[in-house]
């Protein structure tokens, strides 16, 4: 082995140590903020309020209710209502996966309160059902709330043609209305755009909540919307409501839509975490941030609140846990709290945990959540005790 004289093995460690200091001088190359993630600003009201994550839960959860026929597997399911005979349920799955394009099987099933199927419709007529009413009459109310993505489109062009629409059908799925026009987003009264849900007031008025992706932005775009619009029982447009934003009467993602005994409206304004109250002109009465961030609502006749939360997490509604809020519409007291289902993965925008977004109640005070992932279907919470 050659030995390395002595000189120059300390010019060389001197030549490594100089290049060492050279390099611990340089500037560091400038570190890009990694900022909050997109859209999870909130309204500086929401600050203030404690979150309300500790409360009695009277529920017993049953997971995977409900059997498809054929063997078929759930797909996403936000959107779930009670039929009229207070007993059977009516849910929109998104044909085994989180859209129905390309699919030929009926995403609307009614199943009794076993659980077992009993009718469905809708096949190659709804893209995305995201949320739902029945009226008194048992009608069908469905929000299909987008159109065909490009890639979708080219795959399967007779698609093209739907979505961004509220479709009325009859108690046996025949097709009776058709609010907005497939396939292309826009303004009432001709068109919506990404519409969340669809509620029918007694007196037969139809109300109409967008867009979802406004929970999304941080900003207001040109293409901002935040709205509600109204229409007579026979479809005709009477007017719209609100706007993109963080104040009294702005939405950041309308997503789910109630009334109560006295007839207010109450809409879950999902991305400013909370629910405002209006009257069905419109007027803003009231806003209540205590059910979290919400994406679906339900009142029942007894004027009980239930509020499910799909998406809390650190970033996007930090210190509430995703879960089920039950409380009053009248006075807006909190009363019980159903926890997270445990899950591998998280739904939402990540976090701990899964919880549904869509809710409904029959009229033994059963609740149904519907699941859009990573838990998929519908899920039955069963009452322990009565209040």
């Amino acid at each position: 082995m050659k030995r390395i004289p002595l000189s120059q093995m300390t010019i060389a460690l001197a030549a490594l140590a100089m290049g060492a200091w050279l390099h611990a001088q340089a500037p560091a190359p400038p570190q890009q903020p990694a900022g909050p993630p997109r859209g999870s600003s909130g309204p500086p009201e929401h600050a203030k309020v404690t979150p309300i994550n500790n409360l009695p839960n009277p529920y017993e959860t049953i997971r995977n209710w409900g059997t498809l026929p054929d063997n078929r597997k759930w797909g996403s399911v936000s959107a779930v209502h009670v039929d009229v005979d207070g007993k059977h349920i009516w849910a929109g799955d998104r044909c085994g996966a989180n859209a129905c394009v390309g699919s030929n099987v009926d995403p609307m099933v009614k199943l009794d309160p076993n659980g077992k199927v009993v009718a469905s419709f809708g096949a190659g007529q709804i893209l995305w059902p995201h949320g739902m009413d029945v009226d008194k009459q048992g009608n069908i109310w469905v929000a299909d709330a987008r159109s065909a993505t490009p890639q979708e489109a080219a795959k399967f062009p007779e698609w093209k043609a739907k979505g961004h629409t509220v479709l009325k059908f009859s108690p046996q799925g025949k097709l009776l209305m058709t609010l907005g026009t497939p396939g292309e987003a826009g303004d009432p009264p001709a068109k919506f755009t990404e519409p969340n849900d669809v509620l029918v007031a007694p007196d037969g008025s139809i109300f109409v909540s967008e867009s979802h992706n406004a929970q999304f932005l941080d900003q207001n775009p040109p293409n901002g919307i935040g709205r509600i619009s109204k229409f007579s029982p026979d479809g005709k447009f009477i007017k719209s409501f609100g706007s993109y934003g963080y104040g009294p009467s702005q939405f950041r993602g309308p997503h789910s839509l109630a009334m109560d005994s006295r007839g207010r409206l109450f809409v879950a304004d999902r991305g400013n975490r909370r629910i405002q109250i209006f009257d069905q002109e419109g007027k803003h009465l009231d806003t209540w941030y205590q059910f979290s961030r919400i994406s679906g609502i339900y009142i029942d006749r007894n004027d009980t609140l239930y509020a499910i939360d799909s998406e809390s997490d650190d970033n996007y509604n930090p210190g509430w846990r995703k879960g089920l809020r039950v409380g009053s519409a009248r006075t807006g007291e909190v009363w019980y709290f159903v926890p997270e289902h445990m899950s591998k993965n998280a739904s939402g925008m990540g976090g701990y945990g899964s919880m549904g977004e869509g809710v409904a109640v029959d009229a033994a005070g059963n609740v149904y959540g519907g699941e859009v992932g990573p838990i998929q279907g519908l899920t039955k919470f069963v009452p322990r005790l009565k209040r």
